[in-house]
């Protein structure tokens, strides 16, 4: 498997946007969370965070193939955590390992320390494959809706 991070433009908001929408379809039809699910955001959102000069987007390749997109925050300032918001791999594509692959060539570009993440505590996939990359729980959790609560990560 060759995988491959392309940084992404603005160019690339529409194509991020459309993936985003289906990747996460299912997730908030399961939990109506609509005022946080990436299912539910307008295109403009993707291209405001594509224009901040410390948001990292990715369109992840392998072997050629588009098979999702990865945001990173890194402000690059001492002390300041990196994180992950969102990472998403489209349904075909999934338990394959590319979430891992991604994560660990995301950490390679900005450095493999400091990092933090959430993500639903029900969905127990996420959180082992979060805690197979080595992040922690940090105890803290936040309720978003009567179906679905967020458990927060840092590494």
């Amino acid at each position: 498997m060759e995988l491959i991070l392309k940084r992404a433009t603005c160019e690339d908001a529409e194509l991020i946007w459309k993936m985003q929408i289906e990747a996460f379809s299912d997730l908030y039809e399961k939990y109506q969370d609509t005022d946080t699910s990436p299912a539910t955001e307008p295109l403009e959102k993707i291209l405001s965070r594509l224009r901040q000069c410390f948001t990292y987007y990715y369109i992840i390749e392998v072997d050629k193939n588009i098979v999702g997109a990865l945001r990173v925050v890194d402000k690059k300032e001492k002390g300041s955590a990196k994180r992950i918001s969102p990472i998403f791999i489209l349904k075909k594509y999934r338990n394959m390992g590319i979430a891992q692959a991604a994560i660990i060539e995301a950490e390679r570009i900005h450095g493999n320390d400091n990092w933090e993440l959430d993500t639903i505590l029900s969905e127990k996939g996420n959180c082992y494959l979060y805690e197979k990359m080595g992040f922690k729980s940090t105890g803290k959790t936040e309720k978003v809706n009567d179906k679905m609560t967020l458990v927060f990560y840092q590494k």
